[in-house]
């Protein structure tokens, strides 16, 4: 390494230097006054990040030696200097600064000590550091010697830039270039330390690892790249330059060759080979080579889409010419070639067809380079087409993101329409034509693809602008914002209703109005008019497919189009054709029978209609016909063959995916027959109960004569009454397309409740079940969670004989096998606080047999058994067997009892020294047996004096079990009390006292004290002995615990995971394998900026209330305090003496909240789990499984081992996007997240830690950026880099910031499956022990040959005990997880990737696109569209419960409608998706309606409940203004059958009212824990106000998804996840929900008023009534829910404080820079954000939709009083007259304020004055002399009021018009004005209701009803009493 500019003097030369370079530095770093500042190895800046190492050493060698550090650290600040020498990049000069005045107060106090000049110093410690740490590296640990080796290289640097060259002495240049030359074999890893050269780890000793390495070592039959003269070496990680003669392997080859990142190559080289290793040892476990299969199945595994994606072009995969080398080698180099470009791809990874083009030519360069080259066969050199280390990544994936960059660039941040930009999906899609291979190879960057518009037509544009020119085309698909993509999506769906609405309504229009009437010629005809309506929208379909797709056709294939067009002219036709042969038809009716006997022999009479009918159905026919055979239909669908594609050619659209995906036979028998039993069930109450009692009262209404107007009516002579017909009948239309979404909930409920039963849950769900069935848990846990071991078989001679010998060996093993894990489940839950250390002792099994005959079951299983047993043996009189015989009836008193026996008799022989003492115990024993034997216990034995004996032992064990720091102290009274036990034995118990002691040698004697000396001669050292220890702590536990098990444990989390793992035993699920043979899988998390650990400032922090989060969680979880304590041994006595215990504190309440150390804790039990998986593996004597039989060297092998399997098999990745900028960050917040997740790499060596490196770098005198992806992992301090793969650009600046991070990191995962994982998600160890029998399922044999690659688990929600809502929401979410999820995958087969945690085939993913899609906005859902890729690539997902995974959810109001927002938005985009077009087209038809009601659908449904209420209200408006209501409705024959409009609206309420999400809650709680459980949560919920909450969430649902697909908006929502006690003030609320519920609620609420003022009708039905109720209720919900559910909202303090805070933000001035939280004005700008970029049909669309708010207007004035019954259309005049005054008016005091307010103060109060006198004069003429009343003023209010809404709102759409004509600031204040106004309504109940202190009580207690079941006293917390949680604590402790 280059020295620098820096002085290489001995002495004082670096002095001088620092001196005459201070005078140019300025400023200095900031750190926090109370804070240490951090070491200046992490506060360097990005573009200095190459002296980190350096500062790094100095640190590290300082305790050594200050003076080498000294000179590590001037060496780093020269080296700095000359790298910036002008201090340009950002934070250079203040670093600079801060290390120069370091260096400067270093020079003083730092002294030489081992020579007389720094030079010498420096010499001198580089030759002691290598003798001490280098020359015995290679027997150090490699992580270890890779730290030295990396010191020592770094001092040597030093050394070189202090020292002349000619004073270097030989022995350093020697050590030197030591260093150099093995530091490469001691660099730091990930998990291979694959160059380490000193003695192997155990994970290099593993066959498969060697095999694998051994493969990819075969390089000498390769051709050799030569290097270009000049070129530079390549660069390890830390600068220094890579040997070029070190052996190469395959990976390494490729990478010269190619160009490649060394990063990469090493990153990818690891991947191939555990890979390689893990198949290898799951195929062929016992072969230390690796084999031809592991090799092939991964080729087919990694190359299945890139064969796919040839086939479908009709192109050769360019890896089928195997020639001159071995297969085995060419294989590996292919698939090594494919991840090297995928993990170099970036954001082009979410491109796989791209990267299957690219890998298509490299691969036909390769075989260039192999096959056509003479080296090939003499190993000689070749001349490599790529030079450079990054030529690849500058050759091919830049301009690459080039395009995809400037495509982002064009959406501005995702506002833009999608129509206007390509997304991820459209330039992915250019590669699925044979267009693709006009790019060529190089690629040709003049082809179209490459050159932009524009570059093409540039124009000066700022960064935020969309990009000018012309806009390239879409590609197959165009994102165009319109509600039509759902019929055009799901056109078969809407028909099929369409015309059963048709074909229903004809029949109940018939003269009968029955079924039977189906069956008369003339219905049947008119029935058949059905295919018309068919026609009409296939012709509607195919014109939306042209029209939607426009935008498309520039990329579009010329057959593609023809089809359209074709399909467009034959709908065309077909609406022309059948309309004329129906109106013939009609001359010539034919009878049913006659149509269907005669239609063979009378073929020449039938009507044209039916001829035409019969060709319109063929194309149908055929499509039913391939739907009975899912076999031929997926053959011909995803055949390449281009007489198959020609012939497919009209029925399916030529795309690479969505082709093929139907399930077998079984599958469609159980979706068909659950969708065509639920259609039946719908139509059949669609038909009697909304369309036939309806038919009647139409008819009659229509009959009516013209009616009487109250209004001037435009067409007053309309036939049929047709508005009254419509008002009536469009409720019931759209309750009839909804209600089937309430027939799915119905259906799946039952099936998912049928599904679950026979699933076995709920089997054991509570501990008395757990109980009973404890004794067949062990053999299920062998049956599922031990691998299958072969037995040898035994002879049939033996058989008989073994039977019982086997049977109790293998119950025995079984407990053995199962103690190892159940116990290590237990001390989990202690060691999470979840068990008191009480309750761990009567959970644990006793982890060896201990010499006892019989099973040792857990102590709650035996507790109060043989206090039972004694009780009943003291009194006992009757015969021994009978007593025997009753204590046999209960299976644990039993061994209890003898348990108790023998582990006393073992601990008493134990205990003694002397042998006559231990042969009288023996004595005694054989006394008691043979008694037992000869059945004369009741005669031999005193069974009244066992109760004194147990009291003493019970002395002498508590005696034995306590603590005691000096043993000698204890011994007298342990032999005390053990003389007063042998003396009970030997003179009370045994009734034949000389009998039995005659053998003793007549040395027994009455004599006290010779008797007592005979017990004193004890070992105590037994008490240091565990296994001794642990039958002496049993013992106790049997003879002590009293009290009945059934509460043990007390904790509920606790027993609801012993009950589910015990539970989940029984449930299918495959045979686990050993960890050896499994499937490997790696783990990947998401992090950005949430919490990692919570600080003490955070614990301790008060909200308003003064209660802090440590606080509250000690209310909320009071057992789980007293056990931390207790674990940690420390009793506070106030708050302030927790801060010596305050890093225990915190991670006790971090586990308890949302944050990434609870995830990290979580996620690591996998490690744990396997690695003591693997070493019962190893034990081959499960009946010693103890391990007494292996040495201590066999153990530490096989400990050694069980953590490199490990290592192999599992891989934990958390993607923390910003950790680089977080590490240097100044900010308190960052730094601490910073330190915080480094602790956690620390703790858990295995974590690794992906992020993205933003580093400045100087080129050609300027800073530019670069970025980089960098893994890391911790070491001693701090974290070590492990890999740093350069990016082509920021990658997080394309699409969404989830899946680009997730994308960015996935490199670095490892292993065949991936599990997803959220930072608010939480893990056990004991379902970590499952994680074997869950990626079994990728192969298990019940899936057939479509083996599934997503499995879903479920999910437990762990935040369900903080309120009332977080419980709502935890029941809600609990239901989909579980019998949601659960009816989705089986039997409807449409269950996606919903988040996590499912696992992944990550090798299918990888190669297709990956786990999530992430093209902005669109793919907001980014989850589910993992699941929607999968599915159209031939994936399959399923759901598996017997394994959870803990989840978090928001338990906020506001948290969870911020969900609610993201989630209804996310649907609102997928509904514009090619995704879901695609799958709702190629599904089967009940496939797709399952698609369909699940996910889009269900939006849409909800929308649909809420625009019924609409259009039923503004349907009475209607007949209520116009007096239709009265003169028509009002009939007696009408009123009486007008039932069904009823019926309808109150089956639609009930999805309003949210009961359709509480029947799948109720049917999964009933069946895990019963269903008088599931009425009692239900009817709590409803007294908690449940169907208030899901009433509020249904308007969130409907205005996000609505407004979504209008208008855009959707973004990703920031939840926060912290614990939610915190008042949301008013105006926050207000800005939360103001449009999306408050102005929908009190238009609904003016709807109610109006009607109910004007409408005189059906005040008599109760079901009428129930139905305007709900209405109402709805209203109230929307309006007041939000005040409801806030903590504290009715307290009037705090009422005030938000009266105050609301008048402050309303008047305040918006502006550039002003926060939406600072001032109402900024808030109204950008709520009307979507309007901005709204295209010209959703501004019509608004304009259409805002002016239904002029009806209010002209209804209502022509029922006032001054209009005197007038009709004429000049009072309608009039009315805009008065209102167009007032708006003049309002404008001209607007003005005058502005212009006189100040100035002409007078003139202005003159001009109002004079204003308000006319006013007082108008209205005075008015009610004097025109007949004006008061009530015509409030129903003024009411008419006029929306008017002015309808003017705001039509203002803000066409701003810009509006801006011109100068009336924008009239807008504004309009706006305010209205908002005043609604604020004022919404403030006036809460003021009121503040006003009575019970109402904040009951609200308390609402909200958090479920902490107070849980000891939580909110009224303690709401007054600050925190002194109470330690008297608590206090007392606890003395009792």
């Amino acid at each position: 390494m280059a020295s620098g500019s820096g002085s290489k003097a001995e002495g004082g030369g670096v002095g001088r230097t620092l001196s005459r370079r201070m005078t140019r530095l300025q400023s200095m770093m900031d750190f926090p006054a109370d804070e240490e500042p951090p070491p200046d190895s992490e506060i360097v800046p990005s573009s200095l990040a190459s002296i980190v190492p350096i500062l790094r050493v100095a640190n590290e060698i300082e305790q050594f030696n200050p003076r080498v550090a000294y000179l590590c650290r001037f060496y780093a600040f020269e080296k700095a200097h000359n790298m910036d020498p002008h201090s340009s990049g950002r934070g250079v000069r203040q670093f600079k600064t801060y290390l120069l005045h370091r260096l400067e107060q270093d020079d003083k106090d730092t002294k030489l000590t081992l020579a007389r000049s720094d030079a010498g110093e420096i010499q001198k410690f580089y030759q002691w550091y290598y003798e001490t740490y280098i020359k015995d590296a290679a027997k150090r640990k490699p992580e270890e010697a890779a730290k030295h080796y990396q010191i020592a290289s770094v001092l040597y640097d030093v050394l070189r830039a202090v020292v002349p060259s000619d004073k270097v002495t030989v022995e350093v240049t020697r050590y030197a270039n030591e260093v150099e030359s093995k530091r490469e074999h001691f660099a730091n890893y990930n998990i291979l330390p694959l160059n380490f050269t000193g003695p192997p780890p155990a994970i290099m000793e593993l066959p498969e690892i060697k095999a694998a390495v051994d493969a990819l070592h075969k390089t000498d039959n390769l051709p050799k790249p030569r290097r270009r003269s000049g070129q530079e070496s390549q660069q390890t990680a830390d600068g220094s330059s890579m040997p070029e003669d070190k052996s190469i392997d395959l990976l390494d080859w490729l990478g010269r060759t190619f160009g490649f990142q060394k990063g990469n190559v090493e990153n990818q080289k690891e991947h191939l080979i555990l890979l390689l290793a893990n198949i290898n040892a799951r195929h062929h476990p016992n072969h230390s080579l690796l084999d031809v299969g592991t090799v092939k199945h991964l080729m087919d595994k990694v190359f299945g889409n890139y064969r796919s994606w040839c086939a479908y072009l009709h192109h050769r995969p360019n890896f089928e010419q195997l020639g001159k080398l071995e297969t085995h080698q060419l294989e590996l180099l292919y698939i090594g070639l494919y991840f090297l470009i995928w993990g170099e791809a970036s954001n082009v990874r979410f491109m796989p067809e791209c990267i299957c083009y690219i890998f298509h030519f490299m691969a036909k360069d390769l075989n260039g380079i192999l096959f056509s080259n003479a080296q090939a066969v003499t190993g000689g050199y070749f001349e490599p087409s790529y030079q450079g280390e990054e030529s690849f990544l500058r050759n091919v994936i830049e301009p690459i993101y080039v395009v995809i960059s400037k495509e982002a660039l064009r959406s501005k941040g995702g506002t833009a329409s999608h129509s206007k930009w390509r997304n991820y999906d459209d330039l992915n899609e250019y590669f699925w034509s044979n267009e693709c291979f006009k790019l060529k190879w190089p690629l040709n960057l003049e082809a179209d693809f490459f050159v932009q518009s524009d570059d093409k037509h540039r124009k000066s544009e700022s960064r935020d602008e969309v990009v000018s020119g012309r806009r390239k085309s879409k590609t197959n698909f165009v994102e165009v914002r319109t509600f039509w993509h759902l019929f055009r999506s799901f056109d078969r769906m809407w028909i099929f209703f369409i015309l059963a609405f048709q074909a229903m309504l004809i029949v109940a229009w018939s003269p009968s109005g029955s079924l039977s009437a189906f069956f008369d010629p003339d219905i049947f005809r008119n029935v058949l008019s059905i295919f018309i309506t068919a026609a009409l929208l296939n012709f509607l379909q195919a014109a939306l497919d042209i029209i939607l797709s426009w935008r498309a056709w520039g990329s579009m294939e010329y057959m593609q189009i023809v089809r359209y067009l074709l399909k467009f002219a034959v709908a065309a036709a077909w609406i022309v054709i059948l309309p004329l042969s129906y109106s013939k038809s009609v001359q010539n009716p034919t009878g049913l029978i006659k149509y269907f006997s005669n239609w063979v022999g009378n073929w020449r009479n039938q009507s044209l209609y039916s001829f035409a009918i019969a060709i319109y159905m063929i194309p149908n026919i055929l499509a039913a016909l391939l739907f009975l055979l899912p076999p031929l239909r997926r053959s011909l669908e995803r055949s390449d063959w281009r007489i198959i594609i020609f012939l497919m050619w009209w029925a399916q659209p030529k795309l690479y995916v969505a082709r093929g995906m139907h399930e077998d036979m079984c599958s469609l028998f159980k979706y068909t027959l659950f969708w065509i039993l639920l259609l039946v069930c719908k139509l059949a109450f669609s038909y009697y109960v909304e369309i036939l009692p309806l038919v009647e009262p139409t008819k009659t209404i229509m009959d009516l004569g013209v009616p009487n107007y109250e209004w001037h009516e435009f067409f007053p002579y309309l036939q049929d009454n047709i508005g009254v017909v419509v008002a009536v009948w469009a409720p019931i239309v759209l309750v009839y397309f909804m209600d089937t979404q309430i027939w799915y909930a119905i259906f799946s409920t039952i099936y998912g409740g049928i599904i679950g039963a026979f699933s076995h849950l709920g089997e054991i769900r509570t501990l008395g079940m757990l109980r009973s069935r404890f004794d067949s848990v062990p053999d299920a846990f062998s049956k599922r969670l031990v691998p299958d071991i072969q037995q040898p078989r035994s002879s049939s001679k033996k058989k008989d004989r073994q039977t019982q010998e086997e049977r109790q060996t293998r119950e025995r093993s079984s407990l053995l096998k199962f103690s190892n894990v159940w116990n290590a489940f237990i001390i989990s839950l202690r060691d999470e606080d979840l068990l008191s250390n009480r309750e761990k002792d009567l959970l644990l099994v006793p982890s060896s047999s201990g010499g006892v005959s019989v099973i040792q079951w857990p102590p709650f299983l035996l507790a109060s058994k043989i206090p039972i047993a004694l009780n009943m043996a003291k009194d006992f009189k009757g015969t021994d067997k009978e007593l025997i015989k009753k204590i046999e009836r209960d299976n644990y008193m039993l061994y209890a009892v003898i348990e108790c026996y023998e582990s006393l008799r073992d601990i008493l022989t134990d205990l003694f020294t002397d042998q006559h003492d231990k042969d009288l115990i023996k004595g005694i024993c054989k006394h008691v047996e043979s008694s037992r034997e000869e059945q004369k216990l009741l005669s031999n034995i005193r069974m009244s004096e066992l109760p004194q004996l147990s009291s003493r032992l019970e002395k002498l064990l508590n005696l034995l079990k306590s603590e005691h720091e000096d043993l000698e102290s204890v011994r007298t009274p342990i032999i005390n009390v053990l003389q007063d036990v042998m003396e009970i034995i030997t003179q009370d118990v045994m009734a034949n006292k000389p009998e039995i002691l005659k053998g003793f040698q007549g040395e027994t004697t009455d004599n006290d004290e010779e008797r007592k000396q005979k017990y004193e001669n004890i070992d105590l050292n037994l008490m240091a002995n565990s296994t001794w220890m642990e039958k002496v702590v049993r013992l106790h536990l049997l003879l002590t615990v009293k009290e009945s098990a059934i509460n043990v444990p007390t904790n509920l989390d606790a027993r609801r995971r012993m009950t589910f793992f015990a539970n989940s035993l029984f449930m299918k699920m495959p045979t686990a394998p050993e960890v050896h043979e499994m499937m490997s899988f790696s783990v990947l998390t998401p992090y950005y900026k949430e919490e990692v650990l919570y600080s003490e400032d955070e614990l301790r922090r008060k909200n308003e209330d003064g209660i802090s989060t440590l606080f509250y969680l000690q209310k909320i979880y009071p057992d789980e305090w007293s056990n931390f304590l207790e674990r940690i041994k420390f009793v506070p006595k106030d708050e302030d003496s927790l801060k010596e215990k305050m890093d225990d504190v915190r991670h006790w309440v971090s586990y308890r909240g949302q944050t990434l150390a609870r995830t990290v804790r979580g996620m690591m039990y996998y490690r744990k789990a396997l690695e003591l998986q693997c070493s019962l593996d190893m034990k081959k004597d499960w009946v010693n499984a103890g391990g007494s039989q292996v040495s201590y060297q066999e153990q530490m092998a096989y400990a050694a081992k069980s953590v490199a399997i490990a290592d192999i098999k599992f891989t934990y990745v958390v993607s923390c996007q910003i950790y680089g900028v977080q590490k240097a960050s100044k900010e308190l917040q960052e730094k601490l997240r910073y330190q915080n997740i480094l602790n956690l790499m620390i703790k858990y060596p295995s974590l690794r830690v992906a992020y993205i490196d933003e580093k400045e770098e100087m080129v050609d005198g300027k800073s530019e950026k670069s970025y980089y992806s960098v893994l890391v992992k911790g070491g001693d301090k701090w974290d070590e880099e492990i890999y740093r793969i350069r990016l082509p650009g920021k990658p997080t600046a394309i699409g969404e910031g989830k899946p680009e991070n997730q994308n960015h990191a996935i490199i670095f995962t490892r292993g065949e499956a991936l599990q997803t994982i959220d930072m608010n998600q939480d893990n056990y160890l004991e379902e970590a022990f499952k994680i074997r029998n869950v990626l079994e399922e990728f192969h298990a044999k019940k899936h057939g040959t479509h083996k599934p690659t997503i499995l879903g688990l479920r999910e437990h929600i762990f935040t369900g005990s903080v309120s009332s809502l977080a419980w709502f929401m935890s029941n809600q979410e609990t239901s989909f997880v579980t019998i949601g999820q659960r009816v989705l995958a089986n039997p409807l087969r449409v269950r996606f990737h919903y988040g996590h945690p499912d696992v992944f085939d990550r090798i299918f993913h990888i190669s297709r696109g990956g786990i999530s899609k992430a093209s902005k906005v669109i793919n907001l859902s980014e989850d589910i569209f993992a699941g929607y890729n999968s599915t159209m690539r031939g994936g399959k997902v399923t759901h598996h419960e017997y394994m959870q995974v803990g989840k978090g959810r928001d338990v906020g109001m506001n948290q969870i409608s911020l969900f609610e927002a993201k989630v209804a938005s996310g649907n609102g985009e997928q509904t514009l998706s090619r995704d879901v077009y695609r799958l709702g087209r190629r599904f089967d038809f009940y496939r797709m309606l399952s698609f369909y009601f699940t996910t889009v659908g269900f939006y849409f449904s909800s929308m649909l409940t809420v625009l019924t209420v609409y259009v039923f209200l503004y349907g009475r408006l209607y007949l209520v203004m116009s007096g239709l209501e009265r003169s028509i409705l009002e009939d007696p024959r009408i009123q009486s059958n007008l039932k069904p409009l009823e019926n309808a609206l109150a089956s639609q309420s009930v999805f309003q009212i949210g009961l359709l999400l509480v029947l799948p809650m109720v049917m999964e709680v009933g069946l895990e824990k019963g269903f008088r459980t599931a009425i009692g949560e239900f009817i709590i919920m409803q007294l908690e106000l449940a169907a208030v909450f899901f009433t509020f969430q249904l308007g969130s649902k409907v205005h996000y998804y609505g407004q979504t697909i209008l208008h855009g908006g959707a973004k990703y929502r920031a939840t926060g996840r912290g614990f939610v006690v915190v008042h949301a003030k008013f105006a926050e609320n207000y800005r939360l929900y103001s449009r999306s519920h408050f102005v929908k609620g009190l238009e609904l609420m003016i709807l109610l008023i109006v009607y109910l003022v004007y409408g005189k009708s059906y005040r008599s039905s109760n079901l009428y009534l129930f139905v305007t109720y709900t209405m109402w209720f709805l209203v109230a919900s929307w309006l007041f829910a939000p005040f409801l559910f806030n903590p504290s909202g009715f307290e009037w303090e705090k009422t005030v404080n938000d009266w105050v805070d609301w008048k402050k933000w309303m008047g305040n001035r918006g502006g550039i820079g002003i926060a939406v939280e600072s001032s109402w004005e900024s808030w109204w700008e950008g709520e009307q954000g979507h309007l901005r970029s709204m295209s010209v049909r959703g501004l019509l669309l608004e304009i259409i939709l805002d002016l239904r708010f002029l009806i209010y207007q002209y209804g209502i004035v022509y029922h006032l009083h001054i209009a005197h019954h007038s009709r004429s259309i000049l009072v309608y005049a009039l009315s805009w007259l008065v209102m167009l005054t007032v708006l003049v008016v309002l404008k001209l005091v607007s003005m005058g304020r502005r212009r006189f307010g100040t100035e002409f103060q007078l003139m202005f109060r003159i001009l109002k004055a004079l204003l308000f006198l006319g006013f007082v004069s108008v209205m005075t003429v008015l009610f004097v002399v025109c007949g004006l009343t008061i009530g015509d003023v409030f129903a003024s209010i009411l008419g006029f009021m929306p008017t002015g809404w309808a003017f705001l709102l039509i203002g803000q759409a066409c701003r810009p018009l509006v801006k011109k004509m100068g009336f924008w600031d009239s807008i504004r204040e309009l706006g305010r004005s209205y908002d005043y106004v609604m604020s004022l309504i919404l403030f006036m109940p809460i003021a009121m209701l503040s006003w009575f202190p019970f109402v904040s009580e009951f609200q308390t207690r609402l909200l958090f009803n479920q902490a107070f079941s849980r000891g939580l006293q909110i009224s303690r917390i709401l007054a600050g009493q925190k002194d109470t949680a330690y008297d608590d604590v206090r007392n606890d402790k003395k009792q």
